[in-house]
């Protein structure tokens, strides 16, 4: 348990004060009389965002399908662009070229026992009236899929993720050659097709499985929120070995941009692949036989589930228009007063893979009424210290085109002056979402304390801590949540427009939203509209505002604060916790391997199977070795040393009120800070996807979305690759305490500094 935060309240003044604002003046980075002054117009500011604009908006960006390259994704990037500027904000668009697969043609039949042609199409619902617009609607497709003709036996593959293919090997069943259908979840989709022809698949079928994404959970569209039968979810299925434009790999896809030949891009699958509903799937599913599928694998469709192979056969066909589209990225800015070459930046993204009414417009309808409330402070007075920069991105939904493009343009200025990057995407009901990097995980919880949640009248820092308190598991866990002065934060992996920021160039994010209450199951389907969100969503539109209320409170704050708000202590706390992990993971490893070895020696696999149920013995495993943790153990201690350091030094700057805070030499604390962030970065890449470049978080190479933190380590020892594993500590501590070197100098800038 850390004691009181140095700037902040400690832990009885957050519980005590945890349902509504501090009453105490103290901010991080501020003077006691600037925090005063920043209160006064954080409660403006607060005051502005209204849920009826968030409606009107939230109606009008989704009023038509506005995918990639179509006429409304333009016209809403025109409409947000006169937005920007009605407020009073400086604002332009910057377009780019990327390569973008629309659908030509697509088929997916099975061709024995019996013949069967699915559907592939959404039908319109009658009470809905933009699910009607058909003309404007991409198809049911998954973006970059391969082109091909294949034909092949079926069988079921789970999740589609590599253990699932363990157990296939268990049942005595291959895939080689084979169509494989998987069941989306527990992976991003884009794992599924890659996993599958690394075992030999010829195609990959996803399908929506109503346990997971239907009827199981509730009643569906149009009755309930839940996906129906023929709901199909769209979506990106390119390889994560970077993120952007395929054939702009780190450099932006500007008009005169050098662009790899289609041959040569690594990103799009090696199989075609497509998404299937729950309908289509139905007979295709119902025709296998071969072993009963695991219990762990069945659905909640009305039949025995098989993995096959057996009679069943399909035959798929998928074929892309493989052009480019123009994307339309709109920037606002508002000029910082005093450190105007130091930016914050915030950002939604606006296209979506039809109406997309949640996913993203709820946010994007948030981030308008921010700017609209910047417009109305900049009316009375304010004026932000820092430039504040305010991005609508296109592209996001086919692989984070918009975002990625513009910062691999601008990657130069923006390593001199991004201090942060803040982010929303889809936006619902319920409790505050906190992930990001851990150098702004007391500011974040800083923020969260002063805004109040619509539902409970409570802070929405206080509601979501009584909810982890509900939620916890075990009583230590409880305690922790009790004791410690910060809830904790997630890492943050893949799947919005973050990753180019953090992963890329070394630049602190969080990524901000609200949910938990609202369940639904429309994602990337035709029915994420007006109509479903205004019945089942944030309905009312006040947690559109809280999410406005939030993200705006902590773009002002960072941007009028005197002195950077990064605390790192919680970083330092955070890669101790991630260095405990990696040595539970090494051990848990070992005992496993042992034990498998010992029941195979002990006949426990061969004596317990069931002849009517043949389940064939898992292989031998080497027992893992022992990893020299040392150089991380060293390096941890080390960020613990020096945060502890900056800490001091900011106590001291902060004693009689921090009148010192605004001293002449702060910028060149400020420029130490942001380095260290940047100094996370190990320029050579991580192994086997060079653009992913941060040494502490990364999305995983077979999660996707999932992040794995300390990649280097923690990938090598899951997948048994002992000498990466020794190499990535040495890596990893080596950027560790390049980020201590570089608290170290922000510490004697700020020394030097005070007074």
């Amino acid at each position: 348990m850390r004691g009181l935060r140095l700037f902040g309240v400690g832990v009885a003044a957050v519980v005590a004060l945890g349902s509504g604002p501090v009453s105490e003046p103290g901010l991080a980075g501020f003077s006691d009389a600037a925090a005063r002054v920043e209160r006064e117009w954080e409660a403006k500011f607060r005051a502005i965002p209204d849920p009826a604009r968030l409606r009107a908006d939230v109606q009008r960006l989704s009023a038509r399908p506005h995918a990639v390259g179509s006429a409304y994704d333009k016209d809403n990037a025109e409409w947000i662009l006169a937005q920007f500027k009605a407020a009073g904000l400086d604002a332009h668009i910057e377009t780019f070229d990327v390569l973008f697969p629309t659908p030509i043609e697509r088929r997916l039949e099975m061709t024995a026992p019996t013949t069967f042609v699915a559907t592939l199409q959404e039908p319109p619902v009658a009470v809905d009236p933009t699910s009607a617009q058909t003309s404007e609607q991409l198809p049911t497709y998954n973006a970059y899929s391969v082109d091909g003709d294949v034909a092949g036996p079926l069988v079921y593959v789970n999740y589609g993720v590599p253990e699932d293919y363990d157990r296939l090997e268990r049942l005595g069943v291959s895939v080689k050659g084979a169509v494989v259908i998987a069941r989306y979840g527990h992976s991003w989709r884009g794992i599924k097709p890659k996993v599958a022809a690394e075992h030999g698949a010829v195609g990959c079928i996803i399908y929506s499985d109503p346990r997971d994404d239907g009827y199981f959970e509730g009643e569906t569209f149009p009755a309930g929120p839940f996906r129906p039968d023929e709901g199909v979810q769209r979506g990106s299925v390119m390889d994560t070995y970077y993120v952007g434009d395929p054939l702009t790999p780190g450099w932006g896809a500007t008009k005169d941009a050098k662009r790899l030949p289609l041959k040569d891009v690594t990103v799009i699958t090696k199989i075609p692949v497509l998404p299937i509903s729950y309908g289509d799937a139905k007979p295709l599913l119902a025709a296998l036989s071969g072993p009963m599928a695991p219990e762990a694998w069945r659905g909640a469709l009305p039949f025995a589930y098989h993995v096959g192979p057996g009679a069943a056969r399909v035959h798929l066909v998928v074929k892309s228009d493989w052009s480019l589209k123009p994307i339309h990225d709109v920037i606002a800015t508002i000029p910082g007063s005093t450190f105007p070459d130091e930016w914050v930046i915030r950002g939604n993204h606006h296209d979506a893979w039809v109406n997309g009414a949640e996913d993203p417009v709820s946010g994007q309808a948030a981030l308008l009424e921010e700017a609209r409330a910047y417009g109305e402070l900049l009316k009375q007075g304010w004026r932000p210290k820092r430039t504040i920069v305010y991005c609508a991105w296109d592209g996001e939904e086919p692989g984070l085109l918009g975002s990625t493009e513009w910062a691999e343009t601008h990657a130069a200025e923006l390593s001199r002056h991004a201090v942060a990057y803040l982010n929303s995407d889809s936006n619902g009901r319920g409790y505050l979402s906190m992930s990001g990097s851990h150098t702004l995980e007391a500011f974040y919880n800083d923020v969260a304390r002063d805004v109040t949640d619509p539902e409970s009248g409570v802070s929405v820092w206080k509601r979501l801590w009584a909810h982890r308190i509900e939620k916890a598991k075990t009583a230590a866990e409880r305690k922790e949540i009790r004791e410690r002065p910060d809830l904790r934060i997630g890492a943050l992996g893949f799947g919005s427009d973050y990753t180019v920021f953090l992963d890329r160039l070394g630049i602190p994010c969080l990524s901000l939203g609200f949910g938990g209450e609202d369940e639904g199951g429309i994602y990337h389907s035709i029915y994420d509209d007006f109509y479903w969100y205004t019945h089942f969503g944030d309905t009312t539109f006040v947690y559109g505002r809280a999410l406005a209320q939030t993200t705006g409170t902590a773009v002002m704050r960072l941007a009028d604060a005197e002195l950077l708000p990064y605390r790192f202590t919680n970083l330092a706390d955070t890669v101790d916790r991630y260095l405990g992990q990696l040595k539970k993971l090494l051990a848990s490893e070992r005992d496993e391997a042992r034990e498998r070895n010992l029941e195979l020696k002990e006949g426990v696999f061969t004596a317990t199977v069931d002849p009517r149920a043949p389940l064939l013995p898992p292989p031998a495993e080497t027992v893992p070795p022992h990893l020299d943790f040392a150089p991380l153990e060293n390096a941890a201690e080390t960020l613990a040393g020096s945060a502890e350091r900056y800490d001091a030094a900011v106590a001291k700057a902060r004693a009689d009120g921090g009148a010192a805070l605004a001293g002449t030499g702060i910028a060149a604390v400020d420029a130490a800070l942001m380095g260290v962030e940047r100094a996370l970065l190990d320029p050579a890449g991580l192994p086997g996807r060079p653009w992913f470049e941060n040494a502490l978080y990364a999305p995983g190479m077979y999660t996707g979305y999932g992040v794995k933190t300390v990649p280097m380590v923690r990938e090598p020892i899951e997948q048994r690759q002992w000498a990466e594993a020794n190499d990535g500590i040495v890596r990893t501590a080596k950027a560790l305490t390049a980020a201590a070197a570089a608290i170290d100098r922000a510490t004697a800038a700020l020394e030097k500094a005070a007074p």
